[in-house]
């Protein structure tokens, strides 16, 4: 069996999947936040509860919001009782197994790579469109982590030339919490969208509301979709000429707006070399269920008869 955990500030899930990836137990409980007992406690009873139910011991697998370091600790600044703690090998003694953890976007990437209709695919990006924008890149049915675990960090790229002629030169250099200014992500996430929306009308409505007077075809929400469809193609294509996937994937709030699955295959040849064909661009099929699914999956490597290729 395959337990995983989706840790994220407020809430733990842990679904339990079988050799068919078909989840047969799932439970959520509150997380604790500042005690980092606490949260041991919680993660060890849940396992025992899982391996009460499965008769045997599944292999554990934890989506985090941050990223493992080489030393064995943990970067999360959400879940401030996990921050700067070794909990992967202090888990791992207390249930007797290892423990895997990534970060939660490569889980999702990774629960769209293997999806059944995905899997023939060997180079799948997977891009979130939520309140920030994060990704992962899985090759061959893998995470694709990077020497500092920050492979799919594409919310930190900054503002491309080309996005710069269609946003206007003087378009505000936004300050990233990463620490520097201009990063996508502040342009392209659900709350960029709004922020660009307030910046060029002066007027501050949240993303369903444009998108409702786009669907009524009120003139500024039309201009606003145009010009926001057009820098998400300039960056995309900055990354498919990068990373040349065969398959692209959209998840997070955004990734629910239809209109980008339109408009993406007519605008992205504009911004990628011209031997380049384009990628399948879906959105995705799991929603809130692949954080839990793709931390299954993280153990999947060990199956030498798992391959999704």
């Amino acid at each position: 069996m395959y337990y995983g955990f989706d840790m994220g500030g407020t809430k733990i899930e842990l679904g339990v999947f079988d050799t068919d990836l078909q989840c047969i137990w799932q439970k959520r409980v509150p997380t604790p936040r500042e005690h980092y007992q606490e949260l041991l406690a919680v993660l060890h009873d849940l396992t025992v509860e899982a391996d009460n139910f499965c008769g045997s011991a599944g292999k554990v697998g934890i989506g985090i919001p941050g990223l493992p370091n080489e030393d064995g600790t943990l970067f999360t600044a959400n879940v401030p009782a996990a921050m700067g703690q070794p909990l992967p090998g202090d888990l791992s003694r207390l249930i007797g197994r290892e423990v895997r953890v990534d970060n939660d976007a490569n889980c999702f990437a990774l629960s769209e790579a293997w999806d059944p209709e995905f899997r023939r695919y060997p180079v799948v990006l997977g891009i979130i469109l939520g309140t920030g924008v994060g990704g992962g890149l899985i090759v061959d049915g893998k995470v694709l982590a990077g020497r500092n675990h920050i492979a799919g960090e594409f919310g930190h790229f900054r503002l491309p030339v080309d996005a710069l002629e269609v946003l206007g030169r003087d378009i505000p250099r936004v300050a990233c919490g990463c620490g520097h200014a201009g990063c996508i992500e502040n342009y392209l996430s659900g709350r960029g969208f709004e922020w660009m929306y307030a910046h060029f009308y002066q007027q501050q409505l949240s993303a369903q509301q444009i998108i409702a007077h786009y669907h009524a075809g009120e003139p500024q929400a039309v201009a606003h979709v145009d010009r926001y469809l057009e820098v998400l193609a300039i960056c995309l294509g900055n990354l498919l000429t990068l990373i040349d996937p065969h398959l692209v994937v959209f998840g997070g709030g955004l990734s629910n707006f239809s209109e980008i699955y339109q408009a993406l295959p007519q605008r992205l040849p504009n911004y990628l070399l011209s031997v380049a064909k384009l990628p399948r661009i879906e959105q995705a099929r799991y929603g809130d269920a692949g954080g839990v699914r793709g931390a299954a999956l993280l153990n999947l490597r060990d199956d030498n008869s798992a391959s999704p290729i």
